[in-house]
């Protein structure tokens, strides 16, 4: 992007503004919308006008009963006063995304000047990848930037498409998508060892690429969450009534079998707290993993678990992170998370470099007060996870193509 001179051009930017809001429409994490900041304020100091384009949650799976999009819902209007308050500068707004009004907001636009056009996803186009729609979306501007990389798995018009109407001198990454392509090839391509991955969330079925991807270059891989329970299944453990996923407990045990060939640490919870009841509110005690009374459920790890993982994470060079290891929602099930959290921050302040990836283990970091305390943290849970997997992101292959 650097390279690029943005003096008198208008640049279309994707950014991932899909933020989260409240019921009065007001944003309550702008965590998307601070990391694109760098890369919109250079382009306007360099003399560009930007034209930013986004989505915003799934406005043709939401429909009002009558069949029409919920506007007063999915609009970007809502983000129109918090976007002008973080750039500092006014922000036009457009009602459409490629009619007559975008059109000429678009071609009024002075250097140093905004405009939003609404919501990409408003068109059934967006998603289909439709060429017609993206090249009118490339009409507005004469240079594209894309620093959306929490939608670069989606091969989507404004994501993917768009950059095939710009040549090699007028489109690029903007500094947010640099950043997590580097930190993820770093940890992929040229880790420190010991690499340590800790891999968490609900289901193996989620994240059964990753393991298999990661134990090419891991040392280390500790499993929390509710995942953790199809591999102690797997293990011949007494589980009670623990979340597991019976069509892939062959798979784990595959994959305990293939990271002991590898000589991979796979390791297990040795200890879970427990409860009668999927509630905050529940009967709790810690037990053996593989000793779980068969009326009560796994929902977070015991203390000796976390001595492991902190262990094992203090010795760790690189360290990645995604998933949390309970129901950290539940303050009652939280303690394990946030204990990862605090391992990985106090290995990262000893010199490890620390990837955070993946929402829940995003949104743990954040609660625990340590994100400005580790590495890297991702904006992209799906996109990260499949960068991480080894695939190629289709929003990526198109600026390089």
């Amino acid at each position: 992007m650097l390279a690029l001179d943005f003096s008198k051009q208008k640049v279309l930017v994707r950014v991932d503004f899909n933020v989260p809001l409240n019921d009065k429409n007001q944003i309550t994490d702008d965590t998307r919308i601070q990391k694109s900041l760098p890369t919109l304020k250079y382009i306007l100091d360099h003399g560009g006008a930007l034209i930013l384009m986004s989505h915003l949650g799934r406005p043709l799976k939401s429909k009002k009963e009558d069949g029409s999009i919920d506007v007063d819902k999915f609009t970007l209007k809502h983000l129109l006063t918090h976007l002008e308050e973080s750039l500092g500068v006014h922000v036009h707004f457009a009602k459409d995304t490629v009619g007559s009004e975008a059109s000429q907001k678009a071609k009024n636009l002075e250097p140093g000047e905004v405009l939003l056009i609404e919501n990409t996803r408003f068109q059934p186009e967006e998603e289909k990848g439709d060429e017609d729609f993206a090249r009118k979306l490339s009409s507005l501007a004469d240079i594209f930037i894309n620093d959306a990389f929490g939608t670069a798995h989606r091969a989507h018009a404004s994501t993917t498409t768009v950059a095939q109407f710009f040549d090699k001198e007028h489109k690029g990454f903007g500094f947010l998508m640099n950043s997590e392509i580097e930190n993820a090839t770093k940890l992929l391509q040229n880790p420190d060892h010991p690499v340590t991955a800790i891999i968490g969330g609900a289901k193996v079925s989620d994240k059964i690429q990753l393991i298999e991807k990661i134990t090419e270059f891991a040392d280390h891989i500790l499993i929390g969450g509710g995942m953790s329970y199809t591999f102690l299944k797997a293990k011949g453990g007494s589980i009670g009534k623990s979340l597991f996923e019976e069509d892939y407990i062959d798979l784990a045990s595959e994959l305990l079998e293939k990271c002991q060939e590898k000589n991979v640490n796979l390791m297990l919870p040795r200890d879970s707290k427990i409860a009668n009841d999927f509630s905050n509110d529940a009967n709790t005690k810690t037990v053996d993993s593989m000793n779980i009374p068969h009326d009560w459920m796994g929902l977070d790890i015991g203390p000796d678990a976390i001595d492991d993982y902190r262990k094992i994470i203090l010795e760790s060079k690189t360290i990645l992170w995604n998933g949390p290891v309970g129901v950290f929602e539940m303050e009652n099930f939280s303690k394990g998370t946030f204990a990862i959290a605090q391992a990985v921050a106090d290995s990262t302040s000893e010199g490890a470099f620390s990837l955070i990836g993946g929402g829940d283990s995003v949104s743990a970091i954040n609660k625990s007060g340590l994100s400005e305390k580790v590495s890297f943290i991702s904006t992209g849970g799906g996109a990260m996870l499949e960068f991480l997997e080894g695939k190629e992101l289709p929003g990526i292959k198109a600026i390089r193509d």
